[in-house]
């Protein structure tokens, strides 16, 4: 299985893990474009062999199927090699693309394409997220090879929430208190919680950032003062740890779980070119989701906005009025929260389609 980065490796870990839970005995190739994916998931004890994909060339292709010779091919999303494509092709290699997104103006579908059509026609069959991608993929793939199957990150996330594991201390400093919880934020996305969170020494808040680096978790506190990292505030005993309201999170690995203590969430990645982050790790808990204006690449924030489960706003003077509204008004928050979750699992199945798919075919 070949994921551009960990968002990918995330998409696709579900159909793996059923992949093994039938065949104990496979052995999972996992590839990597970048550092963000490989360093993570290269010390995950459920993958043995994870290494990065050598750059895309002839040579490269040919001597990496000689040495691996797959009997199958998952590529996540998106990222096309054409070299390993066309090696795979000639090979005769079932190849399939996981949780595919086809939008109408990417180059697949440009006069001027060809070059990029011909790297899907390498795949053998390509399991979409939602209807949208496959109206556009079936311009220029037969539809007998398209499913349209949603996104394997919901079963993921609902693998995570109905087998919840308590991450220590927070239960402790959320209390009886109404709770926040920013997941995978940037500066952007920090600035515009500051006022409110001086503002509102009664909300829990916890704020989890995208980059963990010394550097910039300095800054952060920087940012919030009379915070605490959750490395400090586990390490000690605070005596007035009542007093604190606003929790760092400095470790990667905690934030899937940490939005089951939220009363509502944000997102982060709104506001800039890394584009907006999971929203379905908060919505699957039943929480109404808060994110920044720039999502027009997630399908699944239109479609959680059009059902209610979530809000955009594009300043802090919005994202008050919005918090507070959802803070003060048990309706509304019920209400979005309900609509948060059943999309999540309404959209759940993709894991079971893709491998029913594969044990079809042999």
């Amino acid at each position: 299985m070949h994921c551009a980065s960990l968002g990918e490796f995330e998409q696709g870990r579900p159909v793996l893990r059923k992949i093994k839970e039938e065949d104990p005995g496979v052995i999972i190739i996992l590839t990597f474009f970048s550092p963000s994916g490989y360093e993570i998931v290269k010390n995950n004890k459920d993958f043995e062999n994870v290494f990065y994909l050598p750059m895309d060339s002839v040579v490269h292709a040919r001597k990496w199927m000689n040495m691996v010779n797959p009997d199958l091919v998952l590529w996540v999303k998106y990222e096309y090699w054409h070299y390993y494509l066309q090696e795979i092709k000639k090979r005769n290699i079932p190849l399939l693309m996981v949780s595919g997104v086809y939008m109408h103006d990417q180059v697949f579908f440009k006069w001027y394409g060809s070059f990029y059509r011909n790297m899907l026609n390498s795949f053998t069959h390509f399991f979409v997220q939602n209807e949208n991608s496959k109206e556009q993929l079936k311009k220029i793939i037969a539809e007998e090879r398209i499913t349209v199957s949603g996104d394997t990150r919901c079963d993921r996330v609902i693998n995570i929430a109905e087998n919840f594991i308590e991450v220590p201390g927070i239960a402790d400093f959320c209390g009886d208190s109404k709770v926040v919880v920013a997941g995978s934020t940037w500066e952007d996305d920090e600035a515009e919680w500051i006022h409110y969170v001086k503002q509102h020494s009664e909300i829990k808040f916890i704020i989890a950032p995208h980059e963990i680096d010394q550097e910039n978790l300095a800054d952060v506190k920087k940012e919030f003062p009379g915070s605490v990292f959750y490395s400090e505030y586990m390490a000690s005993s605070f005596v007035n740890a009542g007093e604190i309201n606003c929790l760092i999170i400095d470790n990667i690995g905690t934030l899937s779980r940490l939005y089951h203590y939220a009363t509502i969430a944000y997102v982060g990645g709104g506001y800039g070119e890394n584009g907006l982050h999971n929203i379905l790790e908060a919505a699957v808990y039943g929480k109404p989701v808060i994110f920044g204006p720039e999502y027009e690449k997630n399908f699944e924030a239109r479609e959680l906005i059009d059902c209610t489960g979530a809000i955009s706003i594009e300043s802090a003077i919005e994202l008050e009025k919005v918090a507070d509204s959802l803070l003060n008004n048990q309706a509304e928050l019920l209400s979005r929260s309900h609509a948060a979750k059943n999309y999540v699992y309404k959209n759940a199945g993709a894991t079971d389609t893709i491998i029913q798919f594969i044990n079809s075919k042999g």
